[in-house]
């Protein structure tokens, strides 16, 4: 096996590791893995993306906001340059969801590239779930509002990888939801 394939796998392990007792919001109650696994996922087969920083950062996307893990942890598995992608996607976890949401629009286009490709990726994975079933304790209008955020988050983005963007421009498209 060359030396990328191992670090994916040890990448993947760890995900898997730390989300393993976490299940997504929807009425399946989904392992949580499918959806850094499905990110990743979309980054090498729908974008062409070979980064394996990127890969990895798009597995390792929610370790350090939805579980024990610590940045220093991080660094110590998968080095410097996955940890700061990773940081740049983490949300602040001790500020309210309104303000989490508000800094995301707001430093989106300030993004390293590595860091935007997670970011339009992660998007497009949590948009086409919308679609595919609305979670628990959501109404039309809750997932109508996340697109409309979901669409200011994507504007910042702009300019990243045209293969994701028009995905992302298509489901806003019928959604109604201006870009």
């Amino acid at each position: 096996m060359n030396t990328e394939t191992v670090l994916l796998l040890e990448t993947v392990n760890f995900a898997a590791e730390k989300h393993r007792n976490q299940r997504r919001k929807d009425p399946e109650k989904t392992p949580y893995i499918n959806h850094p696994i499905g990110v990743a996922r979309i980054l090498s087969h729908e974008a062409g993306i070979t980064d394996v920083v990127v890969l990895q950062a798009a597995l390792l996307h929610d370790t350090l906001e939805d579980t024990d893990t610590k940045t220093h942890e991080l660094e110590t598995e998968f080095g410097q340059v996955v940890t700061r992608v990773v940081q740049e996607v983490t949300d602040d976890k001790s500020l309210s969801k309104q303000e989490r949401k508000r800094l995301q629009v707001e430093h989106a286009p300030h993004c390293s590239h590595q860091a935007k490709l997670v970011k339009l990726a992660d998007k497009l994975y949590n948009l086409r779930d919308l679609n595919r079933c609305t979670p628990d304790g959501w109404d039309a209008e809750r997932v109508q509002q996340y697109f409309v955020w979901a669409s200011d988050v994507v504007k910042g983005l702009k300019g990243t990888n045209s293969a994701l963007e028009k995905k992302l421009e298509e489901l806003f498209r019928q959604r109604g939801v201006q870009l």
